[in-house]
């Protein structure tokens, strides 16, 4: 009986029989009151949407801890741990972001990995300006060549929402996104400050004549007519085909395309003209107001073609000056395929 009241009284001393007549001393919780009791029975309980909410909040801390800083903006790369990940947990992130960000700038790409290889996971982009979101989106398109399944679904203000096939299986889409964040965040350049070394197009041009010795409509026909000459010369209709139907041309004249010109007029090239076989040979080249011509002439320069040169106000001159339309010019064999004006090489 007393051995009882001694164990009774152990309990209310702080000390616990355990099995085996092991007597271990420690705390035993209080007894809980009427009072905590109810507090408990109001508390609600915790739905899966509150655990998904902590989730991401969780994930957009981490997201914004490991952010760098790109011209004044946060920006950031989130591929999720798991592949169940939908549009619905990744707008959970992105607002988690927003809010903590508040006012600041930023830039977040968020993503889960591919549960199989070749299925779809989503990407959403976020950002606090709709300009970037959507400079990111096309850089996006970019980066994962046909491997994009949808693309700039809105998903509200700042948010571009697509699709992209086997997404995290190389660690190629993990620096591929961060590229993409870094070069859409950053500030546009001032379209009034051009980069150093740039030149206007009306340099270009200035700087194109500096080098040629360029020659009237009345000139150009002389020199197609001098056999004195101690140099082969051939005229040399850049123009369009469509330009050249719309306003006409001078009959004799090689019909050379832009886009192909550097290469029929080099005489290291295998593609070149038959007659642009030395360095002395002169080419008179026109376009329809003189423009262009003096660009491409000098671009012959730059080959080693030093006599070439434009007609001043091209054919828009030459035929203002009265000049006939039939020029006797040395014929050309056109049997070799390479003087084809629409091969581009």
């Amino acid at each position: 009986m007393d051995s009882r009241r001694d164990d009774v009284s152990s309990i209310y001393t702080g000390a616990s029989t355990m099995s085996y007549g092991e007597v271990v001393d420690r705390d035993l919780p209080p007894v809980p009151t009427q009072a905590q009791l109810s507090d408990v029975e109001a508390c609600p309980q915790r739905t899966l949407e509150d655990v998904r909410e902590q989730a991401a909040q969780s994930v957009a801390v981490r997201a914004i801890r490991k952010s760098e800083l790109v011209d004044d903006s946060k920006v950031g790369v989130v591929i999720t741990l798991s592949h169940t990940s939908d549009e619905r947990f990744l707008g959970l992130v992105a607002s988690a972001i927003k809010h903590a960000l508040r006012t600041k700038s930023y830039l977040f790409a968020l993503t889960a990995p591919s549960a199989t290889p070749q299925s779809e996971s989503p990407l959403l982009l976020s950002s606090s300006s709709d300009e970037a979101v959507q400079r990111a989106g096309l850089l996006v398109c970019s980066k994962f060549l046909s491997r994009v399944v949808r693309a700039n679904i809105y998903g509200g203000p700042g948010r571009w929402i697509g699709s992209v096939r086997d997404i995290g299986s190389s660690s190629y889409d993990d620096a591929a996104l961060w590229d993409v964040v870094r070069k859409a965040a950053r500030r546009p350049i001032d379209p009034l400050i051009p980069p150093p070394s740039s030149r206007s197009v009306d340099q270009l041009l200035s700087h194109a004549r500096a080098r040629l010795q360029r020659i009237t409509p009345q000139q150009a026909y002389e020199e197609l007519h001098d056999t004195a000459s101690l140099w082969p010369v051939v005229l040399v209709d850049i123009r369009p085909e469509a330009q050249r139907i719309a306003e006409g041309g001078i009959h004799g004249s090689l019909l050379i395309e832009r886009n192909v010109l550097e290469w029929r007029f080099d005489p290291r090239c295998a593609h070149r003209l038959a007659v642009a076989d030395r360095y002395d040979l002169r080419v008179i080249i026109f376009c329809q107001e003189g423009y262009a011509s003096s660009l491409a002439a000098a671009s012959l320069h730059d080959l080693g073609m030093l006599t070439a040169t434009d007609i001043i106000g091209g054919y828009a001159a030459w035929r203002a000056a009265g000049l006939p339309s039939e020029v006797e010019i040395v014929p050309i064999s056109r049997d070799s395929p390479s003087i084809e004006p629409d091969q581009d090489y």
